[in-house]
C-alpha cells in the first residue's frame, strides 16, 4: 500500500440510493469527498442520476458526464440484493449483477478510474467443517454456491480479476456479512435482522431454522470502515468486511422478541432453510490490520435502535 492516502477527485455510488448507498454517500460526503450517485429510481436529490446497469448507453451516459477517469472512483453497490430474490427474480439478477458488472468494467478499462466492488460473504458458500471464512478459503477449492444469488457475487468477483489482471485496472473488494440497522426498510427479502424486527412489531409469524448461526455488524462500524477503504485503496485485494459477534439465528429472534413484548408464538422453528449455508463466522484479521476496522457495536446496543427506528417509520 502506497503511503500517500489516495483521495479521489469525485467518487460515484452505484446503488447509492439503497439501504447501504443512502448512509454510504452520506459518510463520504461528511468526510469531505464529491459524491454523485446512481439508482433506477426516479429522485430529486442533488448529484443523481438514473441508470440502470444493465444497459451499456445509460451507464456510459453517467461517465461520460462526469468525466470520470483516472483518479476518480467508483463504489459499486448496485445490485439485485438476496437469495430468495434471486431465484424469484434470477433474470434481473443476472442483468443488473453481471451484466451491469461487465459493462462498468468495459467502461473501467477505457477510462482507467478505480472502483472499490461490495461483494458477498455468499461467496464462500457452503465451507467444509473447520475451515475458516478466510479471504484465501476459496483459492485451493471450488466454492459449493447454494443460490443463484451467491453464483452472480462469484462471477462478479471472476470478471474483477480477469480486468486486474489482463488489462491492469484497479479495483478493491468487500465481501459484506449480514449489516444491519437502521433505514433498512422491510420487504420480503431483506435481511434476516428486517425481517424478524418487522414481523415481531407487526404480530406476523416467521420462522426460524435452528442451527443457524451468523455474525452481525452494524451499520455505524460497516460505514467507518467503507469511507478509510477508500483512502487505504489496495487495488487487488479483498477483504471480509463483518462483525465479530458470533450469535444463533434462534438467539437473534429471542432477542427481538424480547425487545418488542412478545413470546415466541409467533416463530416455527424448521431444522433446515433451503439454498441457505448453515454456519458463517468470517475471519477479519485483514480488514482490521489494513482498514481500521472496528465492529464495536454490539447486538444489545444496535437493535433497539433498529427496532425503534423501525416502531416510528411504520408507526407501531
Amino acid at each position: 500500500m502506497s503511503d500517500t492516502p489516495f483521495r479521489p477527485r469525485r467518487i460515484l455510488v452505484t446503488g447509492g440510493l439503497g439501504t447501504l448507498g443512502r448512509p454510504l454517500v452520506a459518510a463520504l460526503g461528511a468526510a469531505g469527498f464529491e459524491v454523485h450517485v446512481t439508482g433506477v429510481e426516479h429522485s430529486w436529490q442533488e448529484r443523481y442520476r438514473r441508470c440502470d446497469l444493465a444497459e451499456f448507453r445509460q451507464l456510459q451516459r453517467v461517465v461520460d458526464d462526469l468525466e470520470l477517469g483516472e483518479g476518480d472512483l467508483v463504489y459499486h453497490l448496485a445490485a439485485e440484493f438476496g437469495r430468495l430474490n434471486g431465484e424469484d427474480h434470477y433474470e434481473q439478477l443476472w442483468k443488473t449483477n453481471v451484466i451491469g458488472t461487465k459493462h462498468l468494467i468495459r467502461l473501467q478499462e477505457r477510462r482507467r478510474f478505480r472502483v472499490i466492488f461490495a461483494s458477498s460473504s455468499e461467496v464462500y458458500g457452503e465451507l467444509p467443517e473447520g475451515v475458516p471464512y478466510r479471504e484465501d478459503a476459496l483459492d485451493a477449492r471450488s466454492p459449493v454456491h447454494l443460490n443463484d444469488y451467491a453464483i452472480s457475487k462469484w462471477v462478479n468477483e471472476q470478471q474483477i480479476r480477469n480486468s486486474i489482471e489482463q488489462q491492469g485496472t484497479e479495483t478493491m473488494v468487500f465481501r459484506f456479512f449480514n449489516a444491519y440497522g437502521p433505514g433498512e426498510r422491510y420487504h420480503p427479502y431483506r435481511s434476516v435482522v428486517c425481517l424478524f424486527a418487522y414481523r415481531a412489531l407487526k404480530g406476523e409469524p416467521y420462522t426460524v431454522f435452528e442451527g443457524y448461526h451468523r455474525v452481525f455488524m452494524y451499520v455505524d462500524d460497516l460505514m467507518a470502515t467503507l469511507v478509510r477503504g477508500v483512502e487505504r485503496f489496495r487495488s487487488g485485494e479483498t477483504y471480509n468486511v463483518g462483525g465479530t459477534e458470533y450469535r444463533s439465528v434462534r438467539e437473534l429472534s429471542e432477542m427481538i422478541l424480547e425487545r418488542v413484548g412478545r413470546d415466541d408464538s409467533l416463530v416455527t422453528y424448521l431444522p433446515k432453510e433451503e439454498a441457505n449455508v448453515t454456519n458463517k463466522r468470517p475471519d477479519v484479521d485483514k480488514a482490521i490490520r489494513d482498514l481500521g476496522h472496528d465492529p464495536s457495536i454490539t447486538l444489545e446496543e444496535g437493535l433497539p435502535k433498529t427496532i425503534d427506528w423501525m416502531r416510528e417509520v411504520y408507526e407501531l
